[in-house]
């Protein structure tokens, strides 16, 4: 499969794009139209070759065009194709209109869509809608990408998923369910993150061949993340050297919380872990894993000593938000260790704003909805926009969770690529803390940290799941495959 760029753009900077390659370097819109059509077809042809009917879905603008050259070289190499117009042909402008001349020209099948039409073909193309939609998606096009989504077909998307915002990755009322998106020019942020996953399908790409120097004049809006090696260890380094992670949480009913994450940090390499939990759950929470230092604390004063010895502070797994969590929150912000905040943590800081440079924050949306007096519709129709705006309120680095994690500092957002659904269960934050906590610990950054520590989490849920399946997997089940990550 396809290695796809690192750089990720707003809608606005790919029209720039387009927009300085026509003008300076002579490259005509029709040119770059026909070239993407001309990816997107041999793209079909590589990955669906057995299919020798297509239905190709055109709208009323440039993507529409994309369509239309599709369906012309579909049909001059002998494929059965059929062009259901949802904007009749004569009403289109521009280059779209010339895209639209030559296929009638080369004898272009039209079939007149109705939203009982029948769909008899071995596959679709939508090229309905563009990057640009900003608004629900109505009307016949709606109903157009119902019969789509209702045709067991496959289906590739010209550009984006008609119905997706390629900025936010949140649909539009309606969205196709493609199996190819054939992202052109430059990969839009909205493929990555929020409702993308379930709409994208797998995603390609071709830059039409625009100059480098183009992509030169513009900052990407954000970027996919990669996975780093580690340095290989000294053959002299001892548990001293690769840090001491404390935990704090484990209020009553939650001691499974704080014990996740500490054994994450240590299967990430942390060279010590101890865990200040209530009293009464130091006895047990380290039976089946006794390289988990335990202590009972019942107050902030006895907390002070565990804080003087730590490299990193992981706080708020199954902290609660009673007077013994807030108690030790309060004490563990007074210090001027780095934090990792998750879960409870998260819920007493929404309280009242702090703004703090060494911590990471790990909101999932719920909690990111308290931390900016959002909801969490708000918070998930515009993820870009959410976790920045976290990072100015509070400081640090902020990781919003969910489908494409989010990791943002002042300038910069990059989106992981791992994970699966199956991740969507009870603790699998709490051992993303632990990660990201082991992590800094060891010596990285607190960006390298958080950045990694998104990336090989769910990486080691995927791992999981390919072992054994996506339903029923355990936070647990993620211990091992942590370990394997960091030694390769």
């Amino acid at each position: 499969m396809q290695d796809l760029p690192i750089e990720l753009y707003r809608v606005n900077q790919v029209r720039t794009f387009d927009r300085i390659a026509i003008e300076e370097y002579g490259i005509t819109g029709y040119e770059l139209m026909s070239r993407a059509g001309d990816f997107i077809f041999n793209t079909i042809v590589s990955n669906c070759p057995d299919c020798r009917n297509w239905a190709v879905f055109c709208g009323g603008g440039n993507n529409g065009g994309d369509g239309y050259v599709v369906a012309r070289l579909a049909l001059e190499a002998g494929i059965n194709a059929c062009v259901y117009p949802i904007v009749d042909g004569a009403a289109l402008k521009g280059d779209a209109r010339l895209a639209f001349e030559a296929y009638t020209l080369a004898g272009g099948i039209f079939k007149p869509f109705t939203p009982d039409s029948a769909l008899e073909t071995d596959l679709i193309v939508d090229a309905l809608l563009g990057s640009g939609l900003d608004r629900p998606v109505s009307g016949l096009y709606a109903k157009a990408i119902n019969a789509i989504n209702a045709s067991a077909s496959p289906v590739i998307a010209a550009d984006i998923p008609s119905g997706l915002n390629a900025d936010t990755g949140k649909v539009m009322g309606e969205a196709v369910k493609a199996d190819y998106t054939v992202s052109l020019v430059g990969l839009k942020q909205g493929l990555f993150t929020g409702d993308a996953a379930d709409f994208c399908g797998t995603i390609l790409f071709s830059d039409l061949d625009i100059p480098q120097q183009v992509y030169e004049r513009q900052h990407c809006s954000a970027r996919r993340l990669m996975r780093i090696p580690f340095a290989r260890r000294s053959r002299c380094a001892h548990k001293g050297v690769n840090g001491h992670v404390l935990i704090v949480g484990g209020d009553y009913g939650f001691s499974g919380a704080v014990r996740l994450a500490a054994e994450a940090a240590l299967r990430i390499g942390a060279g010590l872990v101890t865990v200040a939990t209530r009293p009464e759950h130091a006895l047990t929470l380290n039976l089946d894993r006794p390289e988990i230092m335990c202590h009972g604390i019942s107050d902030a004063y006895q907390l002070s000593e565990r804080i003087k010895r730590a490299s990193v502070i992981v706080l708020g797994p199954g902290l609660g938000s009673q007077l013994w969590g807030r108690s030790l929150f309060d004490a563990v912000l007074q210090s001027d260790k780095p934090i990792v905040m998750d879960a409870d943590g998260l819920t007493i800081l929404s309280r009242g704003t702090v703004h703090r440079d060494n911590w990471v924050l790990t909101p999932h949306p719920g909690e990111a909805s308290r931390l900016l007096t959002a909801s969490i519709a708000a918070i998930e129709a515009d993820r870009f926009y959410a976790v920045s705006e976290m990072q100015k309120a509070y400081g640090g680095i902020v990781v919003l969770k969910g489908a494409g994690s989010l990791v943002a500092n002042k300038t910069d957002i990059a989106i992981s690529p791992t994970g699966n659904p199956g991740m969507a269960s009870g603790g699998m934050g709490d051992v993303l803390s632990g990660v990201i906590g082991g992590l800094i610990a060891q010596g990285l950054s607190l960006q390298t940290a958080a950045e990694q520590g998104v990336y090989i989490h769910g990486l080691a849920g995927d791992l999981a799941a390919q072992a054994g399946g996506e339903r029923g997997l355990l936070a647990g089940d993620l211990m091992s495959y942590l370990r394997q990550l960091v030694n390769e």
